[in-house]
């Protein structure tokens, strides 16, 4: 298991996060996804696509685990940069940090979670200042949805 980082730029309308890179895991047995995601303590699991639109949360993170297919997606929002990802890659996703769907290829599907009392979740489009204080303000899981090392990046 390989872990790539990156840092999203802020911007408009899309925020990113202020502090924490969005986290990439390389290789990772990723199965159903949604048991590896409960097997770490995280939850609100389900198994879908990714939208085709700009999009982020404000009021909690997300892991998303490729368990099928490939697709470009798009992080960061417009001011961000296209990530080729495919089976076996999982991304942590630190509030506000924008994603889509720019492509998808051979039926690509993942499996999404979220930590601890942070499974109902939004979905925005446009920041306003109460997104960004939720944003600032939400700590970082206590653990790491693939059993990494990855989250305690945010914690230093």
């Amino acid at each position: 298991m390989e872990l790539q980082t990156w840092t999203a730029p802020p911007g408009e309308p899309i925020p990113n996060h202020p502090r924490w890179p969005v986290l990439i895991y390389h290789g990772v047995d990723v199965g159903d996804g949604e048991s590896l995601f409960i097997n770490n303590g995280w939850g609100g699991t389900w198994t879908d696509g990714v939208f085709d639109y700009h999009h982020f949360h404000s009021t909690s993170h997300e892991a998303l685990a490729v368990i099928a297919g490939s697709a470009t997606l798009e992080l960061g929002g417009p001011q961000g940069q296209a990530f080729e990802v495919s089976a076996g890659d999982v991304l942590i996703l630190p509030a506000g940090t924008g994603h889509r769907r720019a492509s998808s290829r051979d039926g690509f599907t993942v499996a999404g979670a979220y930590p601890p009392g942070q499974e109902i979740y939004d979905i925005l489009r446009a920041a306003n200042p109460t997104a960004l204080s939720r944003i600032t303000h939400l700590p970082p899981p206590p653990t790491d949805p693939v059993g990494g090392e990855g989250i305690a990046l945010w914690r230093s």
